[in-house]
């Protein structure tokens, strides 16, 4: 099987990797974050919190961070994609 950065330079690979890391730590903590409530998502933790099943500081403050991990995960990803998409075009 060929190497996922085969056909990419070096500079692309190395951004590609970089950013890998990232949405890998991103996941990470926004998971650490959510186990702590045993909440599936940010929405389900914002659920306990508006129940009043759990405290409103500190799960509001990590409501929110959960929302920015996932929103950064995100626009990783997507810059990940734009990435990928550049590179098939060379």
């Amino acid at each position: 099987m060929a190497s996922f950065f085969e056909n990419l330079d070096y500079d692309t690979a190395t951004e590609l990797e970089q950013l890998s890391q990232l949405i890998y730590e991103l996941r990470q903590n926004h998971n650490a974050i959510l186990q702590t409530y045993d909440a599936a998502d940010a929405a389900a933790l914002l659920q306990q919190i508006q129940d009043g099943a759990v405290a409103e500081h500190p799960a509001y403050e990590h409501y929110l961070a959960a929302r920015i991990l996932d929103d950064t995960r995100d626009m990783a990803r997507a810059i990940v994609g734009e990435r990928l998409k550049e590179a098939r075009q060379k």
